[in-house]
């Protein structure tokens, strides 16, 4: 187990099952936690310990990112930062849904970019700094149906790459893992039925992803043990991509 003892970890996206299961392993882990979303984590952060403090920031604007996050900087420090809140709309590419497409781009890339951007002051002050941005095998192999929802994620996966090469300097870390779908109450309710049946008959392992196992690996990511794991992308799909 990673010991992040004394860190400050913020976590976007905090309510849902991939957030929670992350918040739990990372005070497991010793971490101070943020947790941010724009539903109320007052009970989770209460739940894991008196220490931990919640935040609701709308990613969809930049004006409370960057007053949210320079909040959070200036009380706690800012020693990891874990993008983890997401946008799952998909429909196919002949679709010109454009408000759909536009809400998937502000939350999937531009509020990670806009949060990454906030907390650099912090994270050099940290001197070790951590980012794990959550992006999708949809980012990194062609799903049908996916064209905004892959692309946001693809798109993360290049601003990572990005931050990592921009920002080592300064001690800073910065990586992405790459999902299949997530046993998740939201995810499970669009991969039920038959749909599910045949997504799990096409990943390798035969089964989705636990949050658990997601959190484990953004730990990972955390850990001072990561220190040399910059601008990669873990693949957490049970071998689909390499099918």
């Amino acid at each position: 187990m990673a010991d992040l003892s004394g860190l400050t970890a913020v976590i976007t996206g905090a309510a849902g099952g991939i957030g929670t299961a992350m918040a739990e392993a990372f005070a497991r882990a010793g971490a101070r936690l943020v947790l941010v979303d724009i539903a109320e984590t007052a009970g989770l952060a209460e739940r894991l310990g008196p220490v931990h403090r919640h935040a609701v920031i709308d990613l969809e604007d930049p004006a409370a990112i960057a007053a949210g996050v320079e909040r959070i900087g200036r009380e706690t420090g800012i020693d990891i930062l874990v993008n983890n809140a997401g946008l799952g709309i998909v429909f196919p590419a002949e679709k010109t849904e454009i408000d759909a497409f536009d809400r998937t781009m502000r939350i999937n890339l531009r509020a990670p970019w806009l949060m990454a951007a906030g907390a650099l002051p912090f994270l050099k002050v940290s001197g070790r700094g951590r980012i794990v941005n959550i992006s999708s095998q949809a980012g990194v192999i062609a799903i049908e149906e996916h064209a905004a929802y892959g692309a946001s994620k693809a798109g993360l996966i290049n601003l990572t790459k990005v931050m990592a090469i921009e920002w080592a300097r300064y001690g800073i870390t910065a990586n992405a893992i790459a999902p299949t779908v997530v046993e998740t109450p939201m995810a499970l309710v669009g991969w039920s039925g038959e749909k599910g049946e045949k997504a799990r008959g096409d990943i390798p392992v035969g089964r989705f992803a636990r949050p658990s196992e997601i959190a484990a690996a953004a730990l990972y990511l955390a850990s001072a043990e990561a220190g040399i794991v910059n601008g990669a992308v873990l693949m957490a799909d049970g071998g689909y991509s390499v099918r």
